[in-house]
């Protein structure tokens, strides 16, 4: 388990929870890279594995294993079309399609060797700047992508897990979560949503 960060400021981030799970996501990366991993993977607290997950994991895995891939995705939000099942439990997505949520991401070799020194060229640029600068960790993934498309990019097929509704921490919150009673009551579906 890592604790998670929780900084003082947003310091240019969207908000102090995007920055917070930014450097939650570049601690874990500093800490495997300085333990030797050869790959590491990142499961985040509001992850909620899909039912059949016990059923589907060796197959993923057996999957990986003959795969070359440098970054994958067991939950996910893709704009645009995901890849076609095709009886595969994996897939390939191209390095210019962009991924929101890091929920359940796992990196190796060449990715995770990369990875730290790339998120904290980003911390060091200014809000705006065309290299990258201060961004959710999800977007800084999908740059890091793009500018390395040498580095394959699976994911899960269907996913393994997805994110847990629940009141978020690194955008702004709706006025549902902002009204007491109301709030009460979105807290009251979502558990309801989460049990389904």
């Amino acid at each position: 388990f890592y604790e998670a960060v929780r900084p003082g400021e947003a310091a240019g981030f969207p908000s102090l929870g995007a920055r917070g799970c930014f450097l939650s996501h570049l601690g874990v990366l500093d800490e495997a890279q300085a333990q030797g991993a050869r790959s590491v993977l990142i499961l985040e607290d509001d992850l909620n594995f899909d039912s059949d997950f016990g059923e589907r994991i060796h197959v993923v895995t057996a999957a990986l294993a003959r795969s070359r891939w440098s970054i994958f995705y067991g939950g996910y939000s893709i704009a645009g079309a995901v890849p076609p099942a095709a009886g595969e439990p994996i897939a390939p997505i191209a390095a210019a399609q962009a991924v929101s949520c890091t929920h359940f991401v796992a990196f190796r070799g060449e990715a995770l060797r990369l990875l730290p020194a790339y998120l904290r060229a980003i911390l060091g640029r200014a809000p705006g700047d065309p290299a990258g600068g201060p961004m959710h960790v999800d977007g800084a993934y999908s740059r890091f992508r793009h500018d390395h498309p040498e580095l394959e990019t699976v994911i899960a097929l269907p996913e393994l897990g997805h994110q847990r509704a629940s009141r978020t921490d690194i955008h702004a919150l709706r006025w549902y979560d902002h009204w007491p009673v109301v709030r009460d009551g979105v807290a009251w579906i979502r558990k309801l949503k989460n049990a389904a």
